[in-house]
């Protein structure tokens, strides 16, 4: 685990996991529960750090039936899930507590959102840095390296940390000349 960089506290048998345990990933992913012969066995969840969880019944490593919950306290539903569907694409604590007064527009399921780093983005686990591919948690720790398909798709969808000018900019488009002009007032 020293290798890894994982950490284990709980009971072993045989120099193995065993019984009830935590085991922590070296993305300070957490598992508490049952072990079995070194692997997840039984009852557990899995802890992220954005601070949603996966709890499962495990076996031999493997989860056989499980539910996720999001860290806003939204529960996944395999079916008949309507959370974002197209036809209601509130934000879950909208949903929860009412829609922000107009001209308060929510842009994150966070209010305030998150301020982003400078020539960041806000890519959902994390930032992302541009310059080095690089994502990093929000507590600033090392989370993976964006290949180029996930550059691309953070840098097209992702809110970022600059503003984008929308709309006519005055310094590029062409001075009104004064037959456009109205008289009607």
């Amino acid at each position: 685990m020293e290798v890894t960089g994982s950490r284990y506290k709980g009971e072993t048998k045989n120099g193995r996991m065993e019984g009830k345990g935590e085991y922590t990933f070296p993305t300070e992913t957490k598992y508490e529960g049952e072990m079995k012969d070194g692997m997840f066995h039984g009852k557990g969840v899995l802890h992220f750090p954005n601070g949603s969880k996966y709890e499962a019944t495990w076996e031999n490593g493997i989860a056989k039936q499980g539910s996720f919950t999001f860290a806003d306290g939204l529960r996944c539903q395999e079916k008949d899930w309507d959370y974002c569907d197209g036809y209601d694409r509130r934000f879950y604590s909208e949903r929860c507590n009412g829609l922000r007064p107009a001209g308060e527009s929510q842009l994150t399921d966070l209010h305030p959102p998150r301020v982003i780093p400078e020539w960041c983005y806000d890519c959902g686990d994390g930032f992302y840095d541009p310059t080095t591919k690089v994502v990093t948690s929000y507590m600033g720790r090392f989370l993976r390296n964006a290949d180029d398909s996930e550059h691309e798709w953070i840098v097209c969808t992702c809110r970022k940390a600059w503003d984008e000018v929308v709309g006519i900019d005055p310094e590029k488009s062409p001075s009104i000349r004064p037959e456009e002009t109205s008289n009607i007032k």
